[in-house]
């Protein structure tokens, strides 16, 4: 065969030989940076919360340590207020316990639970 020719026998093999060693570096490469530690830390590369579910939460509740919550344990919680914004709360990757009002995702939370219902009546507020 003509050594010129691109589909040349020698010419695949070696393009199919070089992709072989090219995937061969990209999955040692991968995995090494998956196994990869951050000087001074214990953490991997990847991000703590990557590994840490963060949807669950822990509460204060009458004076006891209650949870883990899910999400939906935790918004019926919400709804019916037996967490308010003074209620504290701690779920991984926080330090130390902090006020439900302070919380960002505890406010997203707060924020798509709807009300309780009351059977389609109004509350009416009395005005003096």
């Amino acid at each position: 065969m003509n050594e010129n020719n691109f589909y040349s026998v020698d010419r695949l093999l070696e393009f199919g030989m070089s992709m072989a060693v090219a995937q061969q570096m990209i999955k040692s490469m991968n995995n090494m940076m998956a196994n990869m530690h951050i000087p001074g830390s214990m953490n991997h590369l990847y991000s703590f919360e990557q590994s840490v579910p963060n949807n669950i939460f822990y509460a204060i509740i009458n004076g006891k340590q209650e949870g883990p919550f899910s999400e939906t344990e935790f918004a019926r919680l919400v709804a019916n207020k037996k967490i308010v914004k003074e209620t504290y709360i701690w779920k991984p990757g926080m330090t130390d316990w902090q006020l439900a009002g302070e919380i960002l995702s505890v406010l997203q939370i707060v924020a798509i639970t709807p009300p309780q219902f009351n059977g389609g009546q109004k509350e009416s507020k009395n005005e003096n």
